[in-house]
């Protein structure tokens, strides 16, 4: 179904259009008419499912820009959260000039009260700091017309419940809610029975979530040598925008520090950040200045990144919907993507859990070796080589090129240019990463991986696997539906790769800090 299609104002369409979306989404279709006619809305869908437009399109339809007074309000758990989601519904009000304010922990307070004296139309935020601005009497919501509850099973995860009702009693009972929810517990249909009315029900099937637009892979590998295989998937891969996955803060700190004195673009986001160095980091992230974001969970919950290709979980989670959520990353707005897992022997019943929740095997993954890393990186030198000659202005160097090629074969300067565009193994930056305590032996997400033991998979897989070798031959057992592929007796055939953002990465020759 087409936006056009939703009787929006001219205004809504218009930055519909510019935003670049045509088709709706499930959840979407089935939400926005609804509410459009006024009724509250319970809608239950996954993340990355186009839910801020749901919501978002038929309160900003509402909203009189005439009335200097607050007329919508979007709670949600966390800030990185709050602050998408107010970016999203500026640029979808943008055309009809409505004001929206984000109000979070984490920053300026002065600010965000000056910005609510401005009479902005929406205010999204957390629950925390809305209920610090309405003591203070700086945030008033005796006008609101609509409520809108947002991923609202994770703030009652988060404890935010008492506050969450404390805000609503601040609410006019004459108003319009929408409540989404990626899953449906009895908590969160108790809030439905107590502050809506009559809500129509939307729940789309997460059908596809993971089996369908994502290719999902593990490792095994023992964890001292996690990092190495993971920068030489790095290599071979080339992924355009990748997210790595550790369990705790210091690993994430560790894993950024060592990425970096790798030569790739990285850095990580922890709630131990301040909130300033958190949002430049995702503003890097999503402007592609960095290919590379570290993240805990807690800290990613919520990133709507387009463009992300690639999810790394450098550690296992310790509960299958913490994957879900990972992955979910990727594989976004219809477009493919890939996540690798690594695990240690030990977490195989954990790895096996998760498979059962995805209704999907992951597909084992041999770990690249250097001599096929440094194929890799010498396919990505290659393309920086073309992109520059593309771009010529060399007449200032011919004079001095023709006194080289005398002295020296073009191959011997090929080779030496190579060499210095390319990453030298050798050159490599030693990284330790600080082990962390394995997950318990056995004990697999609520004992749920009790039984797989028994039914374990001999699974062999001497293949490896880039980003666009999707599909297997039966016949000869080489990859094939892409440009770069692996074979069982070790030639791996060198791709070219349009995208240069993994190209200029740089060794730093330094001792590890």
């Amino acid at each position: 179904m087409k936006f056009k299609e939703f009787k929006l104002s001219k205004e809504l369409l218009a930055s519909v259009e510019r935003s670049g979306f045509e088709e709706a989404t499930p959840i979407q279709e089935a939400t926005i008419p609804l509410a459009l006619a006024g009724k509250d809305v319970i809608g239950q869908a996954q993340t990355g499912t186009g839910k801020t437009a749901a919501f978002g399109l038929p309160m900003l339809e509402k909203i009189d820009v005439n009335k200097k007074e607050i007329q919508g309000l979007v709670i949600a758990p966390t800030r990185e959260l709050a602050i998408q989601n107010q970016e999203e519904i500026f640029r979808l009000g943008k055309d009809k000039k409505i004001k929206v304010a984000a109000v979070y922990g984490g920053a300026d307070i002065g600010r965000q009260i000056r910005q609510l004296k401005g009479n902005p139309h929406i205010v999204v935020g957390t629950p925390g700091r809305m209920l610090d601005h309405i003591k203070r009497h700086t945030l008033k919501l005796n006008t609101v017309e609509t409520l809108v509850l947002d991923e609202a099973d994770e703030m009652l995860n988060m404890g935010f419940l008492e506050d969450i009702e404390a805000i609503i009693s601040k609410v006019p009972e004459q108003r319009q809610t929408l409540l989404f929810s990626a899953t449906m517990p009895t908590a969160i249909k108790n809030i439905g029975v107590k502050f809506m009315k009559n809500p129509e029900q939307v729940k789309i099937k997460a059908k596809g979530m993971t089996a369908e637009l994502i290719d999902q892979y593990y490792v095994r590998t023992k964890d001292y040598e996690k990092f190495d295989v993971m920068t030489r998937l790095f290599d071979v891969q080339s992924p355009e925008l990748a997210i790595v996955f550790g369990r705790t803060k210091r690993r994430v700190d560790e894993l950024s520090r060592g990425l970096e004195a790798r030569g790739y673009k990285a850095e990580g986001i922890h709630g131990d950040l301040s909130q300033q160095k958190r949002l430049s980091v995702l503003r890097s992230f999503k402007k592609g200045d960095l290919d590379i974001l570290v993240a805990t969970d807690v800290a990613a919950r919520g990133l709507d990144i387009s463009g992300v290709t690639h999810v790394y979980n450098y550690d296992i989670p310790q509960d299958p919907e913490s994957y879900v959520h990972r992955i979910g990353r990727t594989g976004r707005a219809g477009k493919g993507g890939m996540s690798v897992t690594f695990v240690t022997p030990n977490e195989m019943n954990y790895l096996r859990v998760i498979e059962d929740l995805t209704k999907k095997r992951m597909t084992p993954l041999r770990p690249p070796t250097e001599k096929e890393a440094f194929k890799g990186q010498l396919g990505a030198a290659m393309d920086i080589i073309d992109e520059k000659m593309a771009a010529n202005g060399f007449d200032k160097y011919l004079q001095g090129a023709d006194e080289l090629v005398e002295h020296y074969s073009a191959q011997d300067l090929a080779a030496l240019l190579l060499k210095t565009v390319a990453k030298d193994p050798a050159d490599l930056v030693p990284v330790k990463i600080t082990p962390e305590r394995p997950l318990p032996r056995g004990k697999s997400f609520n004992n749920k991986g009790k039984n797989h033991r028994n039914n374990s998979r001999n699974r062999r897989d001497n293949n490896y696997r880039g980003r666009d070798d999707r599909r297997r031959n039966k016949k000869d057992g080489n990859f094939s539906k892409g440009k770069g592929s692996y074979k069982k007796d070790g030639q791996y055939k060198n791709k070219r790769r349009s995208n240069d953002k993994k190209h200029d990465f740089v060794i730093h020759n330094k001792k590890e800090q």
